[in-house]
């Protein structure tokens, strides 16, 4: 069995972050291992507190996991401080192996999740991964245009729901800072999609672990998420999460 390592921060609520990562690892047949970022206090309403862990407890969990298992791919998402960022670009430099990096920094829904002083230390990760996933939000933030003459950093990019306002969702990918190509699917609805960036990201690591091209792993991940939304459970009194064992 093929083994993905999430480093990212925990949802209470358990449909964002490390719990999404563990279910989309394994809806995909893989086992999931984490290392834990953070600690949050939300549900599908928001996020109403954020405890980050020690980056020397952070980078322990990563080391027991590399020095144990045979791990197939890296997904990043939350990592909250600058400290964290820079201990981490160690670690990736040396992994050879697919890396997924979801750079949280501020929700689906505009949520800022990111301090100020980490972004320049983030921004210096995503040339250490194959593919980066910022949403509309985050593309902004990091100063990337959507547009497909855009010059970009030389960096791979999956730039997700460039029209939030579309009845379909738009995700646009970059390789080396050039335009590649859009993948499209219907915008499957607006009430359940906590946790989509997470599980986007997740889904394309595992679907890289599994051995298929970058283009081919975005676009299996693509349906997947389509359908894990459209057959959400409708939990809670916010944006619900999605189903992560959904039927494609």
């Amino acid at each position: 069995m093929k083994v993905i390592l999430s480093i990212a921060g925990s949802d209470s609520s358990g449909g964002a972050g490390i719990q999404a990562d563990i279910k989309t690892a394994e809806a995909h047949g893989l086992f999931g291992a984490t290392a834990i970022t953070a600690l949050t206090a939300q549900n599908t309403n928001g996020v109403n507190g954020i405890l980050l862990v020690e980056t020397e407890f952070v980078i322990k969990q990563i080391e027991a996991v590399l020095s144990d298992f045979d791990v197939s791919a890296i997904k990043v998402g939350m990592l909250g401080s600058h400290d964290m960022a820079k201990a981490l670009s160690d670690i990736l430099k040396n992994f050879n192996k697919p890396t997924v990096l979801d750079p949280v920094a501020i929700s689906r829904a505009g949520s800022k999740l990111l301090d100020d002083k980490a972004k320049s230390a983030l921004m210096e990760l995503f040339s250490l991964a194959d593919i980066v996933t910022p949403n509309h939000f985050e593309a902004e933030y990091f100063g990337l245009d959507t547009a497909t003459n855009a010059k970009l950093p030389k960096c791979n990019f999956l730039i997700k729901n460039i029209y939030p306002n579309s009845n379909e969702a738009v995700d646009r990918l970059f390789i080396n800072g050039s335009f590649v190509r859009d993948f499209v699917t219907p915008f499957a609805q607006k009430n359940n999609t906590h946790g989509t960036g997470c599980t986007y990201s997740t889904a394309i690591a595992c679907n890289l672990a599994l051995g298929f091209r970058l283009e081919e792993a975005i676009e299996k991940s693509k349906s997947y998420i389509y359908h894990a939304i459209k057959n959400a459970p409708n939990l809670g009194l916010g944006n619900g999460p999605i189903k992560h064992k959904a039927r494609q």
